[in-house]
């Protein structure tokens, strides 16, 4: 057992090298694109896996719908990215094959499907390694129940906490096993300062801090410390403290839940309360996501690659609402407001308004693409 113990020392040793020569490289910083001075933008679009080709084949029709002038211009371009499904990640043994790395670096944004990620074993997701490499630090969930009073936006870290290090933890045989959760000042910083210039531009007054530094006192307790320090630097917007339990509780209490507006919270709570938010606005199927860093983006579903649904035949009747909502997401990232801004109303006629197109998920409903048709329309009447 010693031996296997001194191993696992040796593991560690490594990780932290790694760890902290991360935090050197974020320290340098990067740049962030400025979309309304470049001459063109590169969207790649990704199927992923399971619904994900479905979902996207049919976001890829509206894109072309939204953007035929600038396309035709050469302001924008719209590339196929292959090699990021189950199948080619399995059989190169690699969360990202290094051709469809490269590829996605060459465009600027990406608009990805769901990937579906093995269970056991030690492949990484295909998601934690794109954040990683592409340094996408932040993820941005908006949810709005307009009739409940519920506006919430909610900067989720992205590049770090438990799923850093996920793949990478120690096992003694027969005995235990250690994953890690990593914390560092500077990618805190930076989520942070995302989450409060987000709330100073947008007329906010308040933003929820969400850890549990009350017990995982080192890295919650350091992510607290660090936003508070960010927080000093906008006076005008309150920064509330919350753990994560009495979080998840109150996102459902009708007489507390409609005073939150922003929320930042690190990796792993992210992850879980959004798809709680989703849900109260009506599902993960509603949802969009952005990933943002300074140098790329990427924008997609929030649910998963619904192997179910491709098992049992049905992956046709798929919902591509969430697809559209991570479009919509996008556009406002490349500075195309009011190409997003169309995209928004059709889809609030066609999910709330009028519903004369309903996918269930099932043969009694509409099937993706009939719904993306009906979008399309709905798109040609108030272009």
């Amino acid at each position: 057992m010693q031996n296997q113990i001194d191993a696992a020392v040796e593991h560690y040793r490594k990780l932290l090298n790694e760890q902290l020569e991360r935090v050197e490289r974020m320290e340098k910083g990067a740049k962030a694109k400025d979309f309304t001075a470049m001459d063109k933008i590169v969207i790649g679009v990704c199927g992923g896996d399971g619904i994900g080709p479905i979902i996207v084949k049919q976001a890829r029709r509206v894109l072309n719908a939204l953007l035929k002038d600038e396309i035709a211009s050469g302001k924008v371009e719209i590339r196929e990215i292959e090699g990021l499904t189950i199948e080619n990640r399995l059989a190169q043994n690699v969360p990202i094959p290094k051709e469809t790395l490269d590829a996605i670096k060459e465009c600027d944004v990406l608009l990805k499907g769901p990937t579906t990620t093995p269970k056991g074993g030690t492949m990484e997701s295909a998601n934690v390694a794109l954040r990683r490499e592409l340094d996408l630090y932040a993820n941005v969930r908006p949810v709005c129940v307009p009739e409940e009073n519920i506006d919430w936006i909610f900067y989720r870290e992205n590049t770090e906490g438990e799923y850093v290090l996920g793949s990478k933890g120690i096992e003694i045989e027969g005995k235990l096993s250690m994953d890690f959760k990593v914390t560092t000042d500077v990618g805190t910083k930076r989520i942070a300062r995302a989450a409060f210039e987000y709330a100073k531009n947008n007329g906010k007054t308040n933003v929820a801090i969400v850890t549990k530094a009350n017990i995982m006192k080192k890295t919650d307790g350091r992510f607290s410390a660090v936003c508070h320090e960010v927080a000093n630097d906008y006076p005008d917007i309150t920064a509330d403290e919350w753990y994560i339990d009495i979080m998840t509780a109150n996102l459902v209490n009708p007489e507390i839940r409609s005073k939150f507006q922003v929320f930042v919270l690190p990796n792993l709570y992210g992850d879980i309360i959004t798809d709680e938010a989703a849900q109260i606005q009506g599902g993960v199927g509603t949802a969009g996501s952005a990933n943002i860093g300074d140098r790329y983006a990427m924008f997609e579903a929030i649910h998963g690659s619904a192997p179910r649904m491709i098992e049992e035949g049905i992956g046709d009747y798929a919902n591509p609402s969430s697809i559209f909502k991570a479009a919509e997401m996008m556009l406002r990232h490349i500075a195309m407001p009011s190409k997003a801004d169309l995209l928004s109303k059709a889809l609030a006629i066609c999910n709330e308004q009028e519903k004369a197109v309903v996918v269930t998920g099932n043969r009694d409903g509409a099937t993706c693409k009939e719904f993306a048709d009906y979008v399309m329309k709905t798109l040609d009447k108030i272009y």
